[in-house]
């Protein structure tokens, strides 16, 4: 159980890291007026969603749900564990909302201003926050 935590702590760090890095990417793309940084803009955002984000995410969730099963006797009665479950359900929705902004980008059709995206960047600071509490604090038990 050991092994399947620590793998699933480093795709969580992994997975954030890409939650965290490509709406800030998104901040720059929607301020860019020259093709070059255009262009630059789209490439990254696709490397960093397909290439690190998605595989992290989907590591983050398979190694979770095993550890659950492995625990299901002690997490059944976890209060904590389905708030926690909640939120990465939203992290989740989360993510695939970033795919479509990327996908808008892409296109070149994003029509929301770098203000937007500032203010998106910050959802899941809160988001971690709290699964982090819950996980460690294991405060509704």
């Amino acid at each position: 159980m050991l092994w399947i935590k620590a793998f699933h702590i480093i795709s969580v760090i992994c997975w954030f890291a890409g939650i965290f890095y490509l709406p800030r990417l998104f901040v720059y793309h929607a301020m860019s007026t020259d093709t070059v940084s255009v262009e630059r803009f789209k490439v990254m955002e696709r490397k960093l969603y397909r290439g690190i984000m998605t595989p992290a995410a989907i590591a983050t969730v398979v190694l979770g749900f095993w550890m659950v099963i492995l625990g299901w006797e002690h997490y059944q009665t976890a209060n904590w564990l389905y708030i926690k479950l909640a939120l990465v359900a939203g992290l989740i929705i989360y993510h695939l909302y970033c795919g479509k902004l990327l996908s808008l980008f892409a296109n070149d059709k994003n029509h929301r201003s770098d203000v937007f995206y500032r203010w998106f960047n910050e959802v899941p600071v809160l988001l971690l926050v709290t699964v982090v509490i819950l996980a460690i604090v294991k405060p509704f038990s």
